[in-house]
């Protein structure tokens, strides 16, 4: 059989498998974001921004509910210096596109100075952490690739269920959400 005939055979029996389980997918993505959506600058998806990290506010923009966990995007606005612990997660890569403010984010062990209009990626696996730099406000959209329970998680945080946790309880809510802390941050490390 010629290359080209088993190709154009292989893809006429795969398409009716493939095509019932991107259905099935799609049902689980609600009509309105099946019509596309816009949110607007300085507002939430859901009108409940996400609130945590001594006041860090994450403004859902695609919540992964939209996109049947392919995707979370958020813009996260922080007003004091410092950020998460260093770490990695098992399934999502991270990127990070600065909107105002600057940024040192660890990616392995390369450190990158952000600042406005930059993007830096953290491929999924490898320990990351990042930390705001300047004075006032920063802002940066952040989006997980795939969602995972990354939005599942910052919610948790946001409503307290890791206030008054032991360290121990704190890395097994990270692992039920697919990343794990695996040391320091970088600059101050901000707090549950």
């Amino acid at each position: 059989m010629k290359r080209s005939s088993f190709f154009k055979a292989a893809a006429t029996l795969m398409s009716p498998t493939i095509l019932p389980f991107r259905s099935f997918a799609e049902l689980f993505i609600s009509s309105e974001a099946r019509k596309g959506f816009k949110v607007k600058a300085g507002a939430d998806r859901f009108e409940k921004p996400i609130t945590l990290f001594e006041g860090d506010t994450f403004y859902t923009k695609v919540s992964s509910k939209d996109t049947s966990g392919d995707l979370f995007v958020f813009e996260s606005s922080r007003v004091k210096k410092g950020g998460p612990a260093l770490h990695y997660h098992y399934a999502q890569d991270e990127i990070w596109y600065v909107l105002e403010g600057e940024f040192l984010i660890k990616v392995g062990d390369v450190l990158h100075q952000a600042k406005q209009g930059d993007t830096v990626f953290g491929p999924r696996g490898i320990p990351h952490s990042f930390s705001k730099t300047s004075e006032g406000l920063g802002r940066m959209i952040m989006t997980f690739q795939p969602a995972g329970k990354m939005e599942e998680f910052f919610i948790a945080v946001s409503e307290g269920k890791l206030k008054n946790t032991t360290p121990e309880q704190q890395q097994e809510m990270r692992k039920a959400h697919g990343f794990e802390s695996v040391g320091e941050g970088v600059g101050y490390q901000k707090k549950f």
